[in-house]
C-alpha cells in the first residue's frame, strides 16, 4: 500500500484534505491525524473490518480496548446507554480535552471496539484537525496512537511515517502535539471516580470536581493477569529498542547513580544515553537527551516520547533516564516510564 502524506496547518487545515480523509474513513480505510495528546489512527469505529486492519497495522494484541472520538455530544448518545450524572460534571469541564470517559455501550458498538467488554471508552478531542475530521467522517473514529504496538507514542508525524508508512491509507502532518502523553482514561460507573489511565488530566484536576478520585491496581503494581478496561493497562508499551533504567529519588543522588552506572556500561563496551532535566543537563557528558523541566513537568510530558525515538536513531545500547516526582503530569509521566523500562525503576 502506499500512503499519502498530507501537510496541514494545525489551526487551519485544507478542508479539501480533511474531506478527502474523512471519505477514506467511512470507506473503511485508515487515516493517521494530529490530536492534543498524540497522533491517533483512525479507522470508522462502526466497521469491524476497519476495526480488524487498525490491529493489523499496529500488531496490537485484539483484547486491548480502542477509544471512540466524537466531535459534538450529540455523536456521543448513540454510543452510549445513558449519561452518568458524573460523566456530566466532567463533560462540561474537560471535554473537549484529554480526557476520556467509560460508558455503558449502546448495541450500536461491536465487541472489536471494546475488547469484549461492556463499556466503552470515549473521548472528544481539542484539536482543530481532529475535531475537523471526526464532523467530515460523519462516524465515531475509533483510534489507538498511531505507532506500532510496544513502540513509543508518537508525537510527530514523522514518528508515524516511520512505523506505519505503507501500512494506511494516509497520514496528515499537523505538526507536533501540544500535551504528549495520551488521555487520561477514567472509570465512573463506579461510586468512586477510577483512573485507569493517567493523562492529560491529572488526579489534582479531577478532585476538583469530585472529593474522591482513585488509581486502578494496575497502576500501582503489575499483573499481566488483569482484564485491560483501558488502553495501556497490560502490555508494555512506549518501548525504545535499547534497554531502560529509571532513576528515582533525590535529584542529586540520582545524578551521582546515572554517573555511576554510566562509567561502569561504558567500561562494558557499551553505548550510553542519559535521559537528563534542564536542571541536570551540565552534569553529564556523553549522548545526553534533555527531555524538559522539573520545574515544568508538562515540557517532560511532551518531549518523553521523542526523547525515546531519538535514542533510538543514535543507537544507544542503554538509556539512563531520571524520574520525576508523581505530582500532577508526573503520574502520567511516570506510568509511560514505567512501562518503557519494563518496570525497572531503581530508587536511590
Amino acid at each position: 500500500m502506499e500512503t499519502e502524506i498530507v501537510k496541514v496547518d494545525k489551526l487551519n487545515p485544507d478542508r479539501n484534505i480533511i474531506e478527502r480523509a474523512g471519505r477514506i474513513i467511512r470507506n473503511g480505510g485508515l487515516v493517521a491525524f494530529p490530536t492534543e495528546t498524540v497522533y491517533g489512527l483512525g479507522g470508522n469505529g462502526l466497521d469491524d473490518s476497519a476495526a480488524d486492519k487498525i490491529f493489523a497495522a499496529k500488531g496490537r494484541p485484539q483484547d486491548n480496548p480502542l477509544i471512540l472520538h466524537i466531535s459534538s455530544m450529540e455523536e456521543l448518545f448513540p454510543l452510549i446507554e445513558f449519561v452518568p450524572p458524573n460523566a456530566e460534571k466532567l463533560m462540561k469541564k474537560f471535554w473537549p480535552g484529554p480526557l476520556t470517559l467509560i460508558f455503558k455501550r449502546s448495541k450500536k458498538i461491536s465487541d472489536k471496539i471494546t475488547g469484549g467488554l461492556s463499556t466503552v471508552a470515549i473521548r472528544m478531542p481539542n484539536h482543530p484537525v481532529a475535531s475537523m475530521l471526526i464532523k467530515e467522517s460523519a462516524v465515531p473514529i475509533a483510534a489507538p496512537s498511531a505507532n506500532t504496538s510496544g513502540r513509543p507514542s508518537p508525537t510527530e508525524a514523522k514518528h508515524v511515517i516511520e512505523d506505519l508508512s505503507g501500512k494506511i491509507d494516509m497520514i496528515i502532518d499537523g505538526g507536533s502535539t501540544e500535551i504528549g502523553v495520551e488521555s487520561t482514561v477514567l472509570d465512573i460507573s463506579g461510586e468512586i471516580p477510577t483512573i485507569l489511565r493517567p493523562g492529560g488530566i491529572t488526579w489534582e484536576d479531577l478532585t476538583t470536581v469530585f472529593p474522591r478520585v482513585d488509581y486502578d491496581q494496575s497502576i500501582i503494581k503489575d499483573n499481566e493477569n488483569i482484564v485491560p478496561k483501558s488502553p495501556g493497562q497490560k502490555y508494555k508499551h512506549y518501548a525504545p529498542k535499547a534497554e531502560m533504567i529509571v532513576f528515582t529519588g533525590r535529584t542529586e543522588d540520582i545524578v551521582s547513580k546515572i554517573n555511576e552506572y554510566k562509567n561502569m556500561y561504558i567500561a562494558q563496551g557499551k553505548n550510553v544515553g542519559i535521559m537528563a532535566t534542564s536542571e541536570t543537563e551540565e552534569k553529564y557528558s556523553g549522548k545526553v537527551i534533555t527531555v524538559g523541566s522539573r520545574n515544568k513537568k508538562s515540557t517532560i510530558a511532551k518531549n518523553l516520547f521523542k526523547a525515546l525515538r531519538d535514542f533510538d536513531n543514535i543507537k544507544v545500547d542503554i538509556i539512563l533516564a531520571e524520574g520525576v516526582d508523581t505530582e500532577g503530569i508526573g503520574r502520567a509521566i511516570m506510568n509511560r516510564m514505567k512501562k518503557a523500562c519494563g518496570g525497572r525503576i531503581e530508587r536511590v
